[in-house]
């Protein structure tokens, strides 16, 4: 006869086993769904150093087709990424749609840790905090998916774990001096960690799990997975509403104020542009030097000069510390993650330019008026790239952005001589006359965007661009008057 199993203890751990085995099932069975439905999810798993945060995820992890998944740990920054601004590794892995992220440990240890290290301000710490609830909240109304763990353990339980894993050879390399260090100042990190999950679980809450019972911990994780990825599957992609926050603006013109007429003569020309790009180019070897990053936006009507007045700041820059970023269509990998993703991954590392030939401001014209986004994605978008402008600025970078400016005459001026010269006809294309049709339409998106989004930090200059010399010299000395001025208010 087959005896009966009547230990309380055994059948309880039984019930737990056949339970995490369904979840699993349950999850695997998600993953077909999820990828037909391009749900993109973020589980970011963070708690005391040996918690069991890599088990968590291998549990999570275990009946997924690996095509479907990643893991990142972007908390450890290679020294070339530790020169771009906090959230830049976190940022760069976000998963495209239909596919699930999973972050051993992330922005949360970064912070805390660097903190408690005094590597970092408390202004600094604020910011960081600021700029993570940020990134959190445009992931969810983005329509991410977003998770975040807390694996939780007693200092004793951290000693003994600690102790076991110094003990054995295979293992010791596994515990270092950062992870002793946390655990001598466990109480301090504790009082560190509740701090950084007060301020940022409002938006997207905290899960804490009891890391003590490996198993609990992997149950408790994986029913709330499911449950997520289940009512996002019924209800669909959450679209966030539009909401203002009262960054300082500054007042800007509408575009038909503007006065086109100021002009250069050739002689006027060629003696301020001789002058100022010599300048220019002792300011990039002092930005270098002084670790400042330099972005700068060009947007603009089609045939305005955008390309002649970017040579003009390029050409006296050390072409090993500075890119010019061309923003086409985006690609389908760019469309299938949140429309910023593009523009975190080709920031430039400290003490370097990126010069960005149309920028995320497409959100705002042609996503707006193409209707290649929904309209809450558009008027939401002003308050997220002021949010987003403000976080490099907050990391060190002058961002100036420029609106290049030209009349309609001048335009069709400029087209028909494109088309009329066959070595610049590959410029004209149909899609510029397509564009040109809805001018009313475009300026007036336009003349919401410089009024809601020319911020102190990070303000628009309108370019008359009817005369390109003239736009070319007075580019120029907005950016020398900008980097002089962020030269002598950053510390040699």
């Amino acid at each position: 006869m087959k005896k009966e199993n009547n230990d309380p203890a055994k059948q309880e751990n039984a019930a737990l086993k056949a339970e995490i085995k369904e979840l699993r099932g349950r999850l695997m069975a998600q993953q077909q769904e999820v990828r037909a439905k391009g749900l993109p999810i973020i589980v970011l798993v963070e708690g005391w150093s040996a918690a069991g945060k890599g088990s968590l995820i291998n549990e999570l992890i275990s009946e997924i087709d690996p095509r479907n998944y990643n893991v990142v740990s972007p908390v450890i920054t290679p020294e070339n990424e530790a020169r771009y601004p906090f959230l830049y590794p976190y940022a760069k892995a976000i998963p495209e749609n239909g596919k699930i992220m999973f972050y051993d440990s992330g922005w949360m240890e970064d912070c805390v840790r660097k903190y408690l290290r005094r590597e970092i301000t408390r202004d600094e710490y604020k910011k960081r905090v600021r700029a993570v609830c940020e990134f959190e909240r445009q992931l969810r109304d983005g329509g991410y998916i977003l998770l975040k763990f807390f694996l939780d353990i007693s200092q004793g339980e951290q000693r003994k774990r600690m102790s076991a894993l110094r003990e054995n050879y295979e293992t010791e390399w596994r515990v270092t001096d950062e992870d002793l260090w946390q655990q001598h100042e466990y109480k301090l990190f504790k009082e560190g960690y509740e701090a950084f999950m007060e301020k940022t679980g409002k938006i997207i809450p905290w899960h804490i799990l009891d890391g003590s019972k490996k198993s609990l911990a992997a149950r408790d994780a994986l029913k709330l997975l499911v449950g997520m990825i289940d009512k996002a599957l019924e209800q669909g992609r959450y679209v966030g509403k539009p909401f203002k926050e009262n960054f300082p603006l500054i007042k800007m013109p509408k575009l038909a104020e503007v006065d086109l007429s100021p002009a250069l003569t050739d002689e006027e020309y060629k003696k301020e542009l001789k002058k100022l790009q010599k300048r220019l180019g002792e300011l990039h070897n002092v930005v270098y030097r002084k670790k400042i990053p330099v972005i700068l936006c060009y947007e603009g009507w089609d045939a305005a000069g955008k390309g002649g007045n970017i040579r003009r700041i390029a050409r006296p820059l050390d072409p090993r510390g500075f890119d010019v970023m061309p923003i086409a269509s985006p690609e389908p990998h760019e469309l299938a993650r949140q429309y910023l993703w593009r523009f975190w991954t080709r920031l430039p590392r400290s003490g370097h330019f990126c010069i960005f030939d149309r920028t995320w401001y497409g959100r705002v014209m042609v996503e707006r008026l193409e209707g290649f986004c929904s309209e809450d994605d558009w008027k939401r978008a002003y308050n997220e790239i002021n949010e987003f402008e403000r976080q490099l600025t907050d990391w060190g970078a002058v961002v100036l952005k420029f609106w290049i400016h030209i009349d309609q005459d001048t335009q069709l001026q400029r087209f028909n001589d494109r088309q009329n010269t066959p070595e610049k006809a590959w410029k004209l294309t149909d899609e510029d006359w397509r564009n040109r049709e809805k001018w009313p339409q475009y300026e007036e998106a336009i003349d919401e965007m410089l009024q809601k989004t020319s911020t102190k930090n990070a303000p628009w200059f309108i370019i008359e661009s009817n005369d390109k010399k003239y736009a070319r010299i007075k580019a120029l000395k907005i950016v020398i008057d900008a980097l002089e001025k962020a030269c002598a208010d950053r510390m040699s």
